[in-house]
């Protein structure tokens, strides 16, 4: 059976099971998922800042100039974070049969969901509507408000509708969806037919991996992406359940098959030009759409260029990290264990420390790096408290302590 600690949301590239064909480890793999995690609390950081975006609070200094970087970076962040899902899903799918799978993923994604939404998350909700001028000052009675499922006044919070919310938390209960929806079709993935469309996505060589897995994104946009926009709500997300799943099937299919690896990293280059050329593209496209006033649900051609971006960029970073990341990095082991806490603790970590840093009035530059760093210690700190106490590991998603 696998080891506890191979159950996280993203599990490491350990061996496989005993009688196995014996799999170096891929570092890669690993160094990867601690840098997209990375990635998603410097984007949240980033969020208190870029003008003109929605977000919990927002910064007096919010500048314009981050909407470029902002869009290279959110066309395919949390896909690379889906697809990186799907690949430890088949990591440790090993030695599990289907119940047992969905026992142990509901465990290690569901338990730390609850626990974030009943203590980690609300204070962000407390931050977002003080800031909002629809709530009064005072945590404690928020809190016995929020706790008792009291209604609210319509744009208090984001998820003000429900009364509670889970923000950034998102991703987990996503994550749960499609596990378990994979997991109960494992029967039909491992079947012939099965392993023969596995076969033939890992089979993809040159232009055709380049655009043939693009083809579902391209279909989804044009049928689902006028009418769902994102909500992060579960339910009324078609379009974004269609990619992330499919992208999280896709790195469930990649796995670590090695002659697909090797030729992401033969296709770097051509990949890394294409993404920045689309992007390019998408960016001018926009701004002209913008500057002419053409509605967004009118604008689908630029949505497929983003779509071709998305994957161009995907395979770029998978062939730059197998072609540089793959070695026994010194600070690896401690970024895996340390991925899931940091994930759990980093919003609610900015948006207090934004909270406590705006009457200093540090500007636009100082501001931001102590915020940053700020949430880095914070992240660091707790992080180390709840691996000394057994009783938080899980609630954290670190797994029980070895003895």
């Amino acid at each position: 059976m696998p080891s506890a600690a191979r159950l996280a949301p993203f599990a490491s590239t350990a061996a496989p099971a005993a009688g196995a064909t014996h799999t170096p480890r891929r570092h890669d793999v690993d160094a990867l998922r601690a840098l997209a995690f990375a990635l998603v609390i410097v984007y949240h950081v980033a969020m208190y800042y870029v003008a003109d975006w929605h977000w919990h609070i927002k910064s007096p200094h919010a500048a314009d100039w981050l909407q470029a970087p902002m869009r290279a970076v959110n066309l395919w962040r949390m896909d690379l974070v889906f697809l990186v899902s799907g690949l430890a899903f088949g990591l440790v799918r090993r030695g599990h049969t289907v119940p047992g799978l969905i026992r142990a993923r509901s465990l290690r994604l569901l338990l730390p969901l609850a626990f974030g939404m009943a203590v980690v998350v609300p204070y962000q909700p407390y931050a977002q509507g003080v800031a909002n001028g629809l709530i009064e000052p005072g945590l404690g009675a928020f809190l016995l408000r929020y706790y008792a499922g009291s209604s609210w006044p319509p744009g208090t919070f984001d998820g003000w509708e429900a009364g509670v919310t889970w923000n950034h938390l998102w991703y987990l209960a996503y994550l749960w969806v499609y596990t378990t929806v994979l997991a109960l079709l494992l029967p039909l993935a491992e079947s012939a037919a099965g392993r023969r469309v596995r076969a033939a996505f890992t089979g993809l060589r040159g232009a055709a991996l380049v655009g043939v897995p693009v083809l579902p994104l391209l279909l989804y946009s044009a049928l689902l992406w006028p009418h769902f926009p994102p909500t992060h709500d579960l339910v009324h997300d078609a379009w974004l359940h269609a990619v992330y799943f499919t992208v999280f099937v896709y790195g469930y299919w990649m796995g670590l098959n090695p002659p697909l690896w090797a030729e992401l990293v033969r296709l770097r280059w051509h990949t890394l030009g294409l993404a920045a050329a689309l992007l390019a593209l998408y960016l001018g496209g926009l701004a002209l759409a913008q500057h002419l006033g053409v509605r967004p649900q009118a604008r689908l051609p630029l949505r497929w260029v983003a779509d071709g971006y998305l994957w161009a960029a995907l395979l770029a970073i998978l062939g730059w990290a197998h072609h540089r990341l793959n070695r026994p990095w010194p600070w690896l082991r401690w970024a895996n264990e340390s991925v899931y806490p940091w994930y759990l603790l980093h919003q609610t970590a900015i948006i207090a420390l934004a909270v406590a840093l705006a009457p200093a009035r540090l500007g636009p530059v100082l501001e931001p790096l102590a915020l940053l760093a700020g949430t880095v210690a914070v992240c660091w700190g707790i992080t180390a408290v709840v691996r000394r106490v057994a009783w938080l590991r899980p609630l954290l998603g670190l797994p029980q302590a070895r003895r």
